[in-house]
């Protein structure tokens, strides 16, 4: 409690702590509101909205900035510099003052000047992904390139400006350790993928060819997030260009996307949202709009969507109650079995170009791509006109397959367009932590898969929730892990997994 906290003269110090708390739940609230914006800007705002959708976005950024950055703020900082605290509080006033630090040192003006370009450049990169024209798109990436450089010089001018990107999305892994264990994947899973090439195993993959018309793929995806245990009285399903969350632990809304020939696409990316949502869901409500009732950054964010969508979704396990249910919506899939489906949502792709619609191990090689890119525009070793030449040349590379459009290539993800770089390598990171995850899970309960082939994922749900949403942002990454596996965060669990999966599904 609060009122346990002193100062290092030993006289109390509860009001700065409660005033600090106080205007933390104010600016997180404002900012919660523009997620509500942000939201609706890419699902419900009609095309002619983004001019006073633009300027709304960025008034409520210049808000919440003033908040966190303003004298206030920084006193109450200082006034708790060596008081006597709880972990709790420690934990929080930890991580309001990285917050604080890193915005006070970047004017507001640049601030908004960010989030109004994100909104306009949302719209540009959906109208240049509609028509594969990446000129359209490109005005908008270049500023987006030149003010975060200038976002990054603002906060640490004696650094690489990517690895200060970075941290806005993992503040609490190196960039170091990112890059290695990017490496360590690809340098384990190239060779994999060429094994897997030349195996003469043939999987079931044409189990689930034909066209499923876009309404019974939606109540399908609906089936499965009540099969799952999404909770639609505190969200909701919609359908976006690029699936996505968005929200708290009162209200987290999901969306997701099809193609008509590709119905394992849409489960999977309704799988991948509802576990991103149900860690959002998961958080404690008695901290809301405080960091400890916040996430613990993406790389953990990503760890409980990989989890669901892979280590659940793609298991035969699930597949024992869900199959009957995509044959009730999909009757000409009748005559699949539980193995045929299995196969069919791990295989290995030959040729595929889109990244959410990737196998669990190709995908690995198509953020690497991102990942290199990214660095180098904004390290200033490549210019924004030669993106898509670049990104197809490290397509041909990695994958062995080439874009014909920028639509199928760096058009693709929306990322980019929010002025996002530093985000794609905690995609890889979570998949990484999700297997260290399910590890740790499945030990500790008691026939994890024959209740996951049961259709009970209570187990799974209450073990997260206990060993990684309850703790919101009080444990940096590495020490929730260790806590939640009882072993440092590494690639091992992942590495180990993959390779007996797919040992097994290619007879490798």
């Amino acid at each position: 409690m609060a009122t346990e906290a002193t100062t290092d003269d030993g006289s109390d110090a509860p009001d700065a702590y409660d005033a600090l708390l106080d205007r933390a739940r104010r600016w997180n609230t404002v900012g919660s509101a523009a997620g509500v914006l942000g939201w609706d800007q890419q699902v419900m705002m009609p095309e002619g909205g983004t001019p006073a959708r633009s300027k709304q976005l960025s008034t409520l950024s210049s808000i919440r900035h003033d908040m966190l950055t303003d004298d206030e703020t920084a006193d109450l900082l200082a006034a708790l510099e060596d008081a006597d605290l709880t972990d709790e509080q420690a934990a929080a006033v930890r991580e309001i003052r990285r917050e604080h630090r890193r915005a006070a040192a970047v004017p507001v003006g640049l601030v908004e000047e960010i989030s109004e370009t994100g909104s306009e450049a949302l719209q540009a990169w959906e109208q240049a992904k509609a028509d594969d024209d990446f000129e359209t798109f490109a005005p908008y990436l270049r500023k987006h390139v030149e003010l975060k450089r200038e976002y990054a010089e603002h906060i640490d001018p004696d650094r690489d400006p990517y690895e200060v990107l970075f941290e806005e999305y993992e503040p609490c892994l190196s960039i170091e350790r990112a890059e290695a264990i990017l490496t360590e994947l690809r340098e384990a899973l190239v060779p994999m993928i060429d094994a897997i090439r030349e195996s003469d195993r043939d999987l079931a993959v044409d189990t689930f060819d034909g066209a499923y018309p876009t309404d019974a793929q939606e109540a399908l995806a609906r089936d499965a997030l009540e099969y799952l245990g999404y909770d639609f009285d505190r969200g909701r399903l919609d359908v976006s260009s690029h699936p996505f969350t968005s929200g708290n632990q009162f209200d987290c809304r999901v969306t997701t996307r099809f193609d008509e020939s590709d119905p394992l696409g849409a489960i999977g990316s309704t799988i991948h949202e509802f576990g991103h949502a149900q860690y959002n869901l998961g958080l404690p409500k008695e901290h809301w709009a405080t960091p400890l009732g916040e996430a613990r950054d993406l790389s953990v964010h990503e760890s409980q969507s990989r989890l669901w969508e892979n280590h659940v979704g793609r298991s035969r396990a699930f597949w024992e109650q869900f199959l009957p249910m995509m044959t009730d919506r999909f009757p000409d899939a009748a005559d699949a079995t539980v193995e045929d489906a299995y196969e069919a949502a791990n295989q290995v792709y030959e040729d595929n170009l889109i990244r959410v619609e990737a196998d669990e191990l190709t995908y690995h090689l198509h953020i690497v791509a991102r990942f290199e890119i990214e660095r180098d525009l904004i390290r200033g070793d490549l210019a924004v006109e030669d993106v898509p030449e670049v990104w197809n040349d490290k397509y041909e590379q990695y994958l062995g397959i080439r874009p014909e459009t920028d639509a199928e290539g760096c058009l693709q993800d929306i990322h980019w367009s929010h002025g996002n770089f530093g985000y794609f390598p905690t995609y890889s990171l979570g998949s990484v932590m999700a297997a260290q995850l399910y590890d740790a899970a499945d030990a500790a309960i008691d026939d994890l898969e024959g209740s996951i082939a049961d259709g009970d994922f209570d187990p799974l749900r209450d073990w997260l929730a206990t060993n990684v949403h309850a703790h919101g942002s009080r444990y940096e990454t590495n020490e929730l892990v260790e806590r939640a596996t009882g072993e440092a965060f590494s690639a091992d669990a992942f590495l180990a997994y993959v390779d007996e999966k797919y040992g097994e599904l290619y007879d490798l």
